[in-house]
């Protein structure tokens, strides 16, 4: 009995010896992006109501009509023209960009459609990050990927706010499609 409480000790002392040894903290986060290379269908369906919602209270609204057309490009820039860490740049500032405008006060009619959809945005914003600071920690962006960040930082400078929350929400499947390309990360049209 003494034999097998004298084991018991000495495994119990090299685990802990072990585990400081391996703090968690080292280890690097995997990146995993494949749950949004087919994003479940109730999240899905949830931006599809938020946009809905949106679109219908849309003609009501004055404030916005914007005079840069934010997500206009050729629709193979992402998936042909660009690297893996520059498609995870334009996504994730795409993502940063969708989810500063849910999250401005809306009418209390449509503050429960965006919940859904925001904390979707903002996990897989998260997620792109965490892939960002593990397989491109240093990346220095391409020319036409500075070119499609400044034309979104411009915009955000120069259009009006309802203008910059109808751009993100009208597109908000374009993002999507976005993150969804930078998920497969090989050729997606």
């Amino acid at each position: 009995m003494l034999c097998l409480n004298f084991i018991l000790l000495i495994v119990l002392l090299l685990g802990a010896s072990l585990g400081d040894a391996f703090p968690s903290d080292a280890l690097k986060k995997t990146c995993s992006l494949s749950k949004y290379q087919s994003p479940v269908p109730h999240e899905l369906e949830a931006v599809q109501k938020m946009k809905q919602e949106f679109e219908e209270d849309l003609l009501l609204l004055s404030d916005r009509r914007c005079h840069t057309n934010l997500f206009h490009r050729k629709k193979t820039l992402v998936a042909a023209e660009l690297s893996v860490p520059d498609r995870l740049m334009l996504v994730e500032a795409e993502l940063d960009f969708a989810v500063t405008m849910l999250e401005l006060p809306a009418p209390t009619r449509f503050t429960g459609t965006r919940q859904r959809p925001l904390a979707f945005l903002t996990q897989a914003r998260q997620d792109l990050r965490d892939c960002m600071a593990t397989e491109a920690p240093s990346h220095q962006p391409s020319r036409k990927l500075r070119h499609q960040l400044q034309k979104l930082e411009t915009a955000r400078k120069t259009e009006t706010t309802g203008c910059l929350e109808a751009s993100a929400i009208l597109h908000i499947f374009h993002i999507l499609k976005d993150l969804q390309c930078a998920a497969l990360r090989d050729q997606c049209t």
